[in-house]
């Protein structure tokens, strides 16, 4: 089982949730956070340039067999790029990390029959 932590842009949110539905990845969790990296971000604020400190970014978790890793990397990958195939800065990252144990509350399932 692995964690898939993708921070994207907010504009391509609902793309990118369109994308995974069709790949038939339909449990996701989506959060607004904040960050910075590359990406520069000038904005008028009463007659002065400034380049806000943090960027509002959406941060989508998706808990997967195995089996879905590289299907739901490659989708994300494909719906979250901006300005064609080689994409622009600011577009996001991928995390992908092991998950040790996933428990459905409800039943009391464990491991991979629970996500």
């Amino acid at each position: 089982m692995k964690l898939i932590t993708a921070i994207i842009r907010e504009t391509q949110l609902d793309k990118v949730r369109e994308a995974l539905i069709e790949a038939d990845i339909k449990r996701i969790t989506v959060c607004r956070v904040s960050g910075h990296g590359q990406q520069r971000v000038e904005e008028m604020y009463r007659g002065q340039i400034i380049v806000p400190d943090l960027i509002p970014k959406i941060k989508i978790e998706i808990a997967v067999n195995e089996s879905f890793v590289d299907i739901t990397v490659n989708t994300i990958l494909k719906s979250a790029r901006t300005n064609g195939p080689e994409g622009s800065v600011g577009d996001g990252k991928i995390f992908i990390t092991p998950l040790e144990q996933c428990i459905r509350i409800r039943t009391g399932e464990k491991g991979g029959s629970a996500i």
